[in-house]
């Protein structure tokens, strides 16, 4: 029988340690499949039972040096702070920067340019320095060795060989270097990659893990998982929604925009549904439980991250492609100079001079250097397999609401109905909403302060979720609100002239408020997300940069979105859940597209996580920070250009840097082999190709325009 296991595996740091616990899982015997997935630490396998047991998998993962944890019982309650965490991460990667650059230059010109490292090696004992290195590089030496009986072959087992092709000539000195590349690589990749682990347990943290239950005729609040399908769920203002469900009884004005990304809060009642994670701004509401945990609409969104890093086509890294062949034609062609010249100096001399720590560091210090160069323009991009895989990417799918708009509604249209002015409209709409909490009261308050109207508190305030607020100002009764206000209200005077204004306005796209003054249709407010005014200009940039097709993915209705993309050329999808947007992007990708998906909210985060890259705006949630590749920390969509032209500008001093060392390294090799390059001097030249690479990365930290190439 063909079974499912989801085992969690702690120690990896790196997609390397994936690869390895991956590879081990599908030698053993009944396995059908196994996705080890770094972020969320866990590992997903389909196997025979008849064949292979949990057990046999759980040693498999603890042979190859990780460990398989027990479940904790319940996620640990994190109240993350995403600005404080970005500029935490922004000068860890300026400190990791500035000590790579600042060793380098100390090293290359300083060691080998006036010759200190020859006065050191002779000042110090050979087995000093030997113990030195060895206690350095030992758990990278620990982890090179245990591939090798593997028959695996990684970058560090390159470097490695460099290392001790040093340390037999004597060098230990050089083979410190080496060493020192290796565990500043090491460092860099645990750091990100706990990181980005983050970001499931932030999404966990959204669900409550109690809910208030009806039981034996009381409220009772009881753990989450204890919950089943049918029980009554008591929400009350300021409480998250711990489940999916329909309206009972009760009022409710819901923010969902951790599931539709909708700006608007929508007003539930009896017979509407909910969904698990929306919060209860006003009123409070009873529901029956349809979906719990797991199942729920969040939670598949939950899965769906999750799950997103092993669907992902995975960039490999250049100097893992570049080791699969690279160390057996070392080894061939020193094997041969042995042979046929007998010479064990030109034989080691091929070793040292062949040593591939030219050809790690030609990647990373220009992704490095270029990933600090885009911190400071307020580009925060999260490691170089990101630029790689943005330089591919040939379709841009885009959020609305908090993306392409600010997330804040203004009002836009006040239309008068009545016998009642503009102004005094404004003025007694402003009044009425004093106390109100409502983003569109927060919009009417806005409108007024910029007219210059003083604020005046109502005579009496009275809050109705779900419909409007009713208030009492300078003897007048003010009704203001939705549709099921107004017909609570039964106003008739002005209805057909109201009819064609909210059909015009609706049809733009836009949301409306209906104003009654003592029993008579007055008014109506119209209201609509503002659209950030450097989107267009931002969108012809990024066609420019190479991607031709934008299509708009929201939650909103037909009308909003189509308001949205009509005028910047855009397609659009609408009504869209959490797991639509990932299907789109699993769509465009199966036809052979690599996508960017550019959001900011819980509801795109899986669809940021499946992208080929995510890009997140600074001002969103923190888990769509976490969940994507890019972050702009300045809420500015030229920034989304910016980080095109930055990948498409490092690609090409990569891709020069590979092709001078492997030039530099054929010509050393060549002289080693026959015997014109002594140790000494082979160790001493590999400074050359490190000096190049610094040097010509070192031209990404200039900030220039966007025009260059």
């Amino acid at each position: 029988m063909i079974q499912t296991l989801e085992l969690p595996v702690s120690g990896m740091d790196c997609a390397a340690c994936a690869r390895k616990a991956q590879r081990a899982l599908m030698r053993v015997p009944g396995v059908q499949s196994a996705d080890v997935l770094l972020n969320a630490e866990k590992a997903v396998i389909q196997f025979d039972t008849d064949a292979a047991t949990p057990d046999a998998l759980r040693a498999t993962i603890e042979k190859v040096g990780f460990s398989v944890p027990q479940p904790l019982a319940a996620a640990e309650d994190e109240t993350p702070d995403h600005l404080l965490q970005a500029k935490a991460l922004q000068r860890q990667l300026f400190a990791t920067l500035g000590l790579l650059f600042g060793t380098i230059l100390f090293v290359v010109v300083i060691g080998e340019g006036l010759g200190l490292f020859e006065k050191i090696t002779e000042s110090v004992p050979w087995w000093a320095g030997l113990l030195a290195v060895l206690a350095f590089g030992y758990p990278i030496f620990k982890d090179v060795l245990a591939s090798a009986l593997r028959r695996e072959v990684t970058s560090h087992t390159l470097m490695s060989v460099g290392a001790v092709a040093a340390l037999a000539i004597g060098q230990w000195a050089t083979a410190a270097i080496v060493v020192f590349f290796m565990r500043v690589g090491e460092f860099t990749e645990r750091f990100t990659s706990e990181r980005a682990r983050r970001l499931l347990k932030e999404m966990t943290a959204l669900v409550p893990q109690t809910a208030r239950v009806q039981r034996d005729g009381g409220e009772r609040e009881v753990a989450i998982e204890t919950v089943v399908p049918g029980d009554v769920i008591i929400v009350r203002p300021g409480e998250r929604v711990p489940v999916d469900g329909v309206v009972l009884e009760g009022q409710a004005t819901l923010d969902q925009a951790a599931i539709t990304g909708e700006s608007m809060p929508v007003e539930a009642e009896a017979g509407d549904r909910v969904y698990a994670a929306t919060l209860a701004r006003l009123g409070h509401v009873k529901l029956r439980a349809e979906r719990i945990g797991r199942d729920t609409t969040f939670g598949r969104a939950l899965q769906l991250v999750e799950d997103a890093e092993a669907n992902r086509g995975k960039v490999q890294r250049v100097a893992d492609r570049f080791s699969a062949w690279y160390l057996p034609v070392v080894a061939t062609i020193a094997l041969l100079t042995w042979l046929l010249s007998g010479n064990i100096l030109a034989t080691v001399a091929v070793l040292v001079v062949a040593c591939s720590c030219s050809f790690a560091l030609a990647t990373p210090i220009a992704m490095m250097a270029s990933v600090g160069a885009a911190a400071r323009q307020g580009l925060l991009i999260k490691g170089g397999k990101v630029i790689e895989a943005l330089v591919q990417c040939d379709v841009m799918l885009v959020d609305k609401t908090g993306t392409l708009t600010t997330g804040n509604p203004r009002i836009t249209d006040v239309v008068p109905l009545g016998r009642l002015d503009e102004n005094t409209l404004l003025h007694l709409a402003a009044a009425a909403e004093r106390h109100s909490e409502h983003p569109l009261a927060e919009a009417v308050r806005a409108l007024a302060a910029e007219r210059g109207m003083p604020a005046q508190e109502p005579d009496r305030f009275e809050a109705r979720p779900g419909r409007g607020v009713r208030a009492e100002i300078e003897g007048l009764t003010v009704e203001i609100g939705n549709r099921r206000m107004l017909e609570d209200a039964s106003a008739n005077t002005g209805a057909s002239a109201a009819a064609d204004a909210a059909q015009r306005l609706e049809g733009e796209g836009k949301t409306l408020l209906f104003m009654v003054v003592d029993g008579q249709l007055a008014g109506l407010f119209a209201a609509q997300d503002t659209l950030r005014p450097e989107v267009a200009d931002a969108l012809a940039a990024v066609r420019a940069a190479g991607i031709g097709r934008i299509e708009l993915l929201t939650g909103d209705n037909e009308r909003t979105a189509a308001a949205i993309a009509a005028p910047l050329g855009l397609g659009y999808r609408a009504g869209l859940l959490p797991e639509d947007k990932i299907n789109i992007v699993r769509e465009w990708q199966q036809q052979g597209h690599r996508v960017v998906m550019v959001g900011d909210g819980v509801n795109d985060a899986p669809a940021l996580a499946q992208a080929d890259v995510g890009i997140a705006m600074g001002g969103g949630t923190d888990v769509a920070m976490e969940a994507a590749q890019i972050v702009l920390m300045r809420e500015d969509w030229r920034l989304v250009a910016e980080s095109v032209r930055i990948a498409r500008r490092t690609m090409g001093v990569v891709r020069t840097n590979i092709g001078f060392t492997a030039l530099y390294n054929l010509v050393g090799l060549s002289l080693a082999a026959f015997g014109l390059l002594p140790p000494i001097y082979a160790a001493a030249l590999q400074s050359i190709p490190d000096i190049g690479i610094l040097a010509n990365s070192s031209r990404l930290i200039r900030n220039r325009g966007a025009t260059d190439d």
